[in-house]
Order: structure tokens, then C-alpha cells, then sequence
């Protein structure tokens, strides 16, 4: 994140104190979010017993984490237990609920023929699979006026779905606030924002992983472009919920600085799986430790001066938590790999993409039950680890 973005989306002190969440992107991976979440639903329950308002201001997505943010916001009303109900969702999640194969019966014989047709079908479609069950998925979900009570309620200040387009090359935040409490759209260079009602058509840009999922069509500044996943040139994951007033955030990611050789013995060339795998990791590996360094050089700057000369200068200080796995979500994706549908299984295979490297792709498109639940164990373990920090973050004196 830039200075310039730093100084101007805290240029005016917020009335109040408003907390944000970010959901990175990762497919399938992104469930551990939901585990995390359902963790710090518990926490806060336990803490504060009887109703909960919800406890976040903002919400911003990106990639599968904006359907995640999208979920929350439709029944955020009810307060900590849209958190539950997010976990719940998850666990009945399934491969078939997000994408299908677009195979012929002797494609299916065998794990080369499913290859070789999915390379047919990627070069014909511009992606390997078909995503329109998730468009079905989502609209069965995902109640769109309940994002919008949500926010004339003044349960939520706003939300934002990031997308990135392959026809400008501009990475595009959308956000739905109410129009009374709308600030101006940005303009960085390489990224915007537009203030416009949330989709399902917005969600599916987000979430179209490149080469896996076709990309769709958005109308922003008054013509159509085509956008793919949010994760795409994403160099400022914490800007949004900057610009929207956040003075605290916490930040959920799926990806790891380094992934875990699941190798035996000397490692071999990687498989065609495996080079996909690599190239899927680097489209969701975040920049959110670059953003957090400069958010966490700007607060210790404000703690060192006079407090006088603090508040004349333009800055307030932003306190960002993030918590990711601890665990490699690789090896847990090679574990389960054999719960993929049969065809599904099938073309993986002939990729390479079931076992060593290979088993990064699998992570990301293993929506079913096994694979599931330990994200979300995972998840809840890693928050209860942190519960000193997370109690921190929504209460200061519950530390």
C-alpha cells in the first residue's frame, strides 16, 4: 500500500471505530476462513453472553474469500450467528455445487482421454471447467436484499468485492454502501473502485480463477469489460478497507510465504499439475505482509511522536491482525484428493495434479467433505491458538 493511499483514506478521523474484515482468495482453500470465523463467533459468545450485533463493520473479498464476504453480509443482521451459519454452509458444500466437467463417456475411461478433452474444451471456452453451478449455488445463498438491509440498518458501513480486469488491466474494488454515507471512489494507479449494488455476476468475476473458470462481463464506466479473479494483480489487499474508514482489521488469508515439499526422496521434474499448481499459488499469494509492513511503520511512527504533533498530522493509526494456516494446506489437499468425483479425479491425474506438487491445483478445486472439515478444524484451531490477539482486537480490555 502506498503512503498516498495511507494518508488519504485516513485524511478524517471516523465518527466512530469501525472494524473491518478481509477475506483473501484461494478456491476451495478458503474455507478455512469459515473455520476461523466460526471460532471468534464462539469467543466473542462466550465473552459477551445474549445477543451479538455482528462484529464487523466492512467487509471486503476477494476470489472465493468474496463469496465468503458476500454470505456474511446477506445475514449479518443476525449477528454472531452468521458467523455459524458460514461454517455450516461449508460442510455441505460440494465439488458439484461449484463447477462440472464437460466430458463425453469415453472421455471419462480414462485419466489421459479427461486430460485431452479438458484441453479441448479450455482452448474452445477459454477455461477448463464450467462454473455455472456456482451461479445456482450463489443465488440460493446468498440473499442480495439482505446485504442491503444489512447496510440501511447501519448493521454494516459497506461492502467490497475486488476483480480484476482482462480487458483495461485495471484491478476494480466494488463497493455497496448507502448513498448517505458513500465517500468518493479512488483511482490508483492499476487499481479503481465504483460504488454499485453488489451481484451474484460480481461475485462470479471474483471468484473466476484464470484458465480454470471462464471470465465474466461487467459494466463498469459505462461500457463492458471482462473481469477474472480478484487475486490477479492484487498489490494492495488492505487499501480498500482503508479508503472505507476502517480504523481496525482483520485480515484472514489461505496461502503460506512458502509451501511444503510433498516429495519423497529426490525430487523430481515437475508435472504439467505441478507447474499449474506453482502458477495458482502465485496468483493467490497476497502482498498482504507488504501492506501490513507499511501500515505497521506508519503506527510506530505516530507512537514515537508528541501526541500533540500526532494529531495535527494527517495519519491515524490502523491496527491490522492476520491470521493464515499453520499447517500446509497442500498436504492436507493430497490427503484428500481421492474424495474428487471419479471424472474429476480421472483428469486431475493425467495432469499430475493429485500428488506432490501437483497437489497444490487439487487444493484449490477440492470441495468435499473430508477436505472441508479439516480446513475448518484447522481453522478453528489456529484462532483458539490466537484467542489472547482476537480478544484483543474487539475488545482491548478482554486482553
Amino acid at each position: 500500500m502506498s503512503l498516498d493511499t495511507i494518508i488519504t483514506a485516513t485524511f478524517s478521523e471516523p465518527a466512530r471505530e469501525a472494524s473491518a474484515l478481509v477475506l483473501m482468495g484461494g478456491g476451495a482453500r478458503t474455507a478455512y476462513q469459515a473455520g476461523v470465523l466460526r471460532a471468534i463467533g464462539t469467543l466473542l459468545s462466550l465473552q459477551r453472553p445474549g445477543p451479538e450485533r455482528f462484529p464487523f463493520r466492512i467487509l471486503v473479498g476477494t476470489s472465493a474469500g468474496a463469496l465468503n464476504a458476500a454470505y456474511l453480509a446477506s445475514r449479518a443482521c443476525e449477528g454472531l450467528a452468521a458467523l455459524e451459519q458460514l461454517a455450516r454452509f461449508c460442510t455441505q458444500l460440494r465439488s458439484s455445487h461449484v463447477y462440472k466437467l464437460n466430458l463425453s463417456p469415453w472421455a471419462q475411461a480414462s485419466k489421459w482421454a479427461a486430460a485431452f478433452s479438458l484441453s479441448r474444451h479450455a482452448r474452445a471456452h477459454g477455461a477448463v471447467l464450467d462454473n455455472t453451478p456456482l451461479v445456482d449455488t450463489l443465488h440460493r445463498i446468498i440473499s442480495l436484499p439482505g446485504i442491503e438491509k444489512a447496510l440501511q440498518q447501519h448493521v454494516l458501513d459497506a461492502l467490497a468485492v475486488t476483480a480484476s480486469s482482462y480487458t483495461s488491466g485495471v484491478h476494480w474494488t466494488f463497493c455497496q454502501t448507502r448513498e448517505d454515507s458513500r465517500p468518493k471512489a479512488w483511482v490508483r494507479p492499476g487499481r479503481r473502485a465504483e460504488f454499485q449494488p453488489i451481484t451474484i455476476e460480481h461475485l462470479m468475476a471474483s471468484s473466476a480463477i484464470p484458465f480454470i473458470f471462464p471470465p465474466t462481463a461487467l459494466w463498469v464506466d459505462g461500457h463492458r469489460e471482462f473481469f477474472g479473479d480478484g487475486s490477479m494483480r492484487q498489490v494492495s489487499p488492505l487499501s480498500p478497507a482503508m479508503h472505507l474508514g476502517a480504523t481496525k482489521v482483520l485480515v484472514i488469508g489461505v496461502s503460506q510465504s512458502e509451501r511444503f515439499s510433498l516429495a519423497n526422496g529426490l525430487p523430481a521434474a515437475p508435472t504439467l499439475g505441478g507447474i499449474a499448481g506453482h502458477a495458482m499459488a502465485s496468483v493467490f499469494h497476497d502482498t498482504l505482509q507488504a501492506d501490513m509492513e507499511q501500515t505497521l511503520r506508519v503506527n510506530q511512527t505516530l507512537a514515537q511522536l508528541p501526541r500533540d504533533v500526532a494529531q495535527l498530522l494527517p495519519y491515524r493509526s490502523v491496527n491490522v491482525l492476520a491470521i493464515q494456516p499453520s499447517q500446509s494446506l497442500d498436504a492436507l489437499a493430497q490427503a484428500h484428493a481421492h474424495e474428487l468425483p471419479a471424472a474429476t479425479r480421472r483428469a486431475l491425474g493425467g495432469l499430475g495434479a493429485l500428488k506432490g506438487g501437483g497437489a497444490a491445483l487439487a487444493s484449490y478445486l477440492l470441495f468435499e467433505r473430508g477436505f472441508v472439515q479439516a480446513l475448518l478444524d484447522l481453522g478453528e484451531q489456529d484462532a483458539h491458538a490466537r484467542r489472547a490477539e482476537l480478544l484483543a482486537f474487539f475488545n482491548d480490555a478482554a486482553a
